[in-house]
């Protein structure tokens, strides 16, 4: 079963017209829109495909699906679903790691550019016939400060480096084997010009970046979030741009997806905003689908891969 396919990702795929060969599919091209509606559909089958993230599969959700075996999910973000639950409820889930990180720190350096070149607003004005000689920034040796060094955080640090920028890192778990020197939170927030999160989503990191955080950062510094926007603080982020202690922010996620209208961020000069589509390129989408297909295949055949419960 396939619940929420909308806007149709799956169905026009490849990856699609492979499973059809070799399995039984139903595919609903409309969000279910609650949990009710997300149990009915998924009622009597033991596998699952998650493509949207605003299908949320709580305990109750998951208790009640009492033929659910496995649930496949588009994507590396498990934030909707209560992993805990699938574990108690012995329910495998699976996600598609890293085919997405190329696409996502690709979107990231644009973010960074169109902050500090001021693109939008130097396109704007050219197109209404001014010719703007404002001064703009360079990246190039300047500090990068990446929080984060899974598959994105990786991707992003060698394009920043590759375009002569310094890179420093904090992680978790650090990786001394990457060759990205690794520096404490508060060295990063005070010697790096641009900052840029790469953290998942979880009870550990949900507000991570506040008004704190923001206020040891390097003044006139860029902050960059293409990870999650429960990682931070909206409103304190907010305040970091209108008081300048942030030059600018290039956000690709929200608290609130899709952004409410008349949201602060949307009335800020120095902000580029993207609709949380930094990972959406054809060659990603079709990567990411075949995985899910695949991680269904190796499940029915007794060697699971890509398991993050169960």
């Amino acid at each position: 079963m396939i619940p929420d396919d909308a806007p149709a990702v799956m169905s026009p795929s490849a990856a699609y017209r492979g499973l059809l060969e070799w399995a039984d599919v139903a595919c609903h091209t409309t969000l279910p829109g609650g949990e009710e509606r997300l149990i009915e559909r998924i009622a009597g089958f033991p596998v699952v495909i998650n493509v949207r993230s605003s299908s949320k599969f709580t305990r109750e959700v998951l208790a009640r699906s009492r033929d659910l075996k496995l649930l496949s999910l588009w994507g590396t973000g498990t934030d909707n679903v209560d992993l805990r639950a699938a574990r108690e409820l012995g329910i495998t889930v699976t996600n598609t790691p890293g085919v997405s990180a190329i696409a996502i720190a690709e979107h990231c350096l644009a973010l960074l550019l169109a902050v500090a070149r001021r693109l939008p607003a130097i396109d704007a004005a050219t197109r209404r016939g001014e010719w703007p000689r404002g001064q703009v920034s360079q990246i190039h040796g300047k500090t990068v400060g990446v929080i984060g060094l899974g598959a994105i955080g990786r991707q992003f640090a060698r394009i920043a480096a590759g375009v002569g920028m310094n890179v420093i890192s904090w992680t978790m778990h650090p990786k001394p084997e990457l060759g990205i020197p690794h520096v404490e939170l508060d060295e990063l927030y005070e010697s790096s010009d641009v900052v840029s999160l790469h953290l998942r989503l979880s009870e550990r990191t949900e507000r991570f970046i506040g008004a704190p955080e923001f206020a040891r950062m390097k003044r006139g510094a860029v902050f960059l979030n293409t990870a999650r926007g429960p990682i931070v603080d909206e409103a304190a982020l907010v305040d970091a741009l209108r008081n300048g202690t942030l030059a600018g922010a290039g956000l690709d996620v929200f608290e609130t997806e899709p952004l409410p209208a008349g949201h602060p961020l949307t009335s800020l000069p120095n902000v580029v905003l993207t609709p949380h589509s930094a990972g959406v390129t054809p060659e990603t989408l079709e990567a990411g689908l075949e995985l899910a297909v695949s991680n269904i295949r190796r499940f029915l055949d007794g060697h699971p891969a890509n398991v993050v419960a169960g």
